[in-house]
């Protein structure tokens, strides 16, 4: 049986939260489980540091993503799990693979573009301003950890399409010039994953400051639920739950059946204090055993450090003789018969 290598990885700037969870995490510890994929997920620290560079902030992400996905079931036993930063093959293909990019590609990238347009419109004399190589080179990083494991497919959102576009630029080119090395990889966007509204009714996202934080505690998560923006009609009359916060989330976790049962709850005019009560109940019930496991790993960081190694360990079993191949082709190679 021929399996397909999906690969993911998720940068380390920030807390998990419920937009995360039913858009990125579930799906992907889901397909941990599927014995037709051979999933390589991992802890994108080098790719933070593009963003921040809040060296506490960019460790404490890191130990609670890792955290977030062993404690919600992620199947390491299939899935590869490692941290960028400890499989150095990624960082030497990425230059290897910059030796063969036109500049005029990462020209094109967005968020090179959209920094430029910023400063232009902001009348920078200098279009560059602000401007790192981090952040210019980055669709080349991010083609290195794609390419590197020969990922068949990426599941992306929208706005990264880009980036799978050009990994799949950069490799066709490097096989051009140095033979067949690569799989060219294939961008995957879920039309049908959940895309949760924060606290505002906004999309959830850390950049609005509107987000519930997946493990947040229980007294922490009934507040934030209570804070959650609704419209003034009053308790009695009937509400539309396909304009609604509290609807949208409590769609995201619930059943078809629960769903039209609070759908009808609508219908009928439930009050939003007693909704926001019962979203909270809810998702206080169906977190709270992975809320558990959450809080013991962050006490026994070296339980997280032991599975991130062991998950680097079986990274580099296929990176290190890749590598050997590919500094061969490049001329990279030792000089005795």
């Amino acid at each position: 049986m021929t399996q397909t290598t999906v690969l993911t990885g998720i940068t380390t700037t920030g807390t998990p939260h419920l937009g995360n969870y039913v858009g990125a995490i579930r799906p992907a510890i889901a397909a941990s489980h599927d014995r037709n994929v051979r999933p390589f997920y991992f802890l994108a620290d080098y790719h933070a540091l593009i963003k921040c560079q809040d060296p506490e902030r960019v460790r404490q992400s890191t130990l609670e993503i890792a955290a977030t996905w062993l404690a919600l079931g992620l199947d390491i036993r299939n899935a590869v799990f490692y941290r960028q930063s400890d499989v150095p093959e990624i960082t030497e293909l990425a230059w290897m693979l910059s030796c063969a990019t036109a500049k005029g590609l990462m020209n094109r990238a967005h968020a090179y573009k959209a920094a430029v347009q910023a400063n232009e419109d902001s009348g920078e004399q200098d279009p560059d301003k602000g401007v790192t190589m981090g952040l210019f080179n980055y669709p080349i990083l991010m083609a290195a950890d794609i390419l590197l494991f020969n990922a068949h497919r990426v599941p992306v959102g929208k706005d990264q399409v880009q980036h799978i576009e050009m990994a799949r630029d950069i490799g066709g080119r490097f096989n051009h010039i140095y033979g067949e090395h690569f799989v060219i990889p294939e961008a995957e966007v879920s039309e049908e994953a959940a895309i949760l509204c924060g606290l505002d009714g906004r999309k959830m996202s850390k950049s609005y400051d509107n987000t519930i934080p997946l493990f947040v505690p229980e007294k922490q998560l009934r507040k934030l639920v209570m804070k959650i923006k609704t419209n003034s009609l009053e308790p009695g009359q009937p509400k539309d739950p396909d304009s609604c916060t509290l609807y949208s989330i409590y769609k995201a976790f619930a059943t078809k059946e629960e769903v039209a049962a609070v759908r009808r709850r609508y219908e009928e005019g439930i009050g939003w204090g007693e909704m926001k009560q019962f979203l909270f109940e809810y998702l206080n019930n169906h977190l709270m055993a992975a809320r558990e496991r959450y809080e013991a790993l962050l006490e026994a960081p070296e339980k997280i450090e032991e599975a991130l190694q062991e998950g680097a360990q079986r990274a580099r079993e296929y990176s290190v003789p890749f590598m050997q191949k590919i500094r061969a082709s490049v001329g990279i190679r030792s000089l005795a018969r």
